[in-house]
């Protein structure tokens, strides 16, 4: 039987696993090209030659000073995520008891539209719960210290804001058509959800077209976590303050998530931020790993 670990026990389990916990996986993981809703629909969350390598999913970025790093071409997928479960035990903060911000679409005839009533706190939810549960999902309900854990078992880690952007760089969220080229809010938030993009809610990964760096969803879908803590003022609409939020560590996240909307939010945009308490696990923020040449 696995034992589950946390906090300090976690990185040194991490650090012995290392990847020949992920080379335990290996195996034959077709991932075919994605960026349109029948390959991502197709998709079963890992990359081609995840367990094999350690750039599985991974696409090498180039930033205008000439440093090169690696990427993961998609949102951290439940099924990665689960991987890294199996393989060290790890329980997430909200498993532990962590606060966990849930979201509720409201009715046309709600009283009340402010964030107070679309979230709702709960301390026995977590990341198996989230979305519809499938493995090609992004995976949520995860802190930034959950996020930091699964890097460091793949030696790698989560990017800063810079490297971030730089690999987001280009972005759009309405293709030559006019029609949705990212998973956003349409419709009059948070009453009115049309998912004209073809979704209620997450999407699986990869289900736009990529970027020219080659990475998929980088604005919509979730929040991504960094490794740079907040600084500077921020506007109060990037997605509601949540109610009863204490953070003790504010991390800095980017690139909006499906309930940014038109009228609300807006942060579908590869340079938009936003703070977010680093200890708190939310429905609409996940991540990306970076590894370094």
């Amino acid at each position: 039987m696995k034992r589950a670990i946390g906090g300090t026990a976690l990185l040194l389990a991490v650090l012995a696993a290392g990847w020949a916990g992920a080379a335990a996986l290996r195996g034959e993981h077709a991932s075919a090209a994605l960026g349109d809703a029948n390959a991502c629909a197709a998709y079963n969350g890992l990359p081609a030659g995840w367990g094999q390598s350690p750039d599985a999913g991974m696409v090498r970025v180039t930033t205008t000073t000439g440093r090169a790093f690696r990427i993961d071409a998609t949102e951290v997928t439940r099924a990665q995520f689960a991987a890294f479960v199996d393989a060290t035990g790890y329980r997430t903060q909200a498993e532990r008891g962590g606060d966990v911000a849930l979201f509720e679409q409201l009715a046309p005839d709600a009283p009340d539209i402010s964030p107070q009533a679309w979230w709702r706190h709960s301390r026995t939810a977590n990341w198996k719960q989230a979305g519809t549960r499938s493995d090609h999902e992004p995976v949520t309900l995860v802190t930034r210290a959950d996020a930091q854990a699964y890097a460091l078992w793949l030696g790698h880690r989560l990017p800063t804001e810079a490297e971030w952007e730089a690999a987001a760089h280009g972005a759009r969220e309405l293709d030559d058509r006019g029609k949705a080229a990212a998973n956003f809010w349409q419709g009059f938030f948070p009453i009115d959800d049309r998912a004209e993009d073809g979704h209620h809610g997450l999407a699986p990964v990869g289900c736009y077209r990529a970027n020219a760096q080659g990475l998929y969803d980088s604005i919509g879908n979730v929040w991504e976590w960094t490794a740079d803590d907040w600084s500077g003022s921020a506007q109060a609409h990037g997605h509601g303050a949540i109610p009863g939020a204490q953070a003790s560590t504010t991390g800095v996240i980017k690139g909006g998530s499906w309930l940014c909307a038109a009228n609300y939010c807006q942060r579908y945009r590869d340079n938009a931020r936003h703070p977010q308490d680093a200890a708190l696990a939310t429905v609409h923020v996940g991540f990306r790993t970076v590894r370094d040449e």
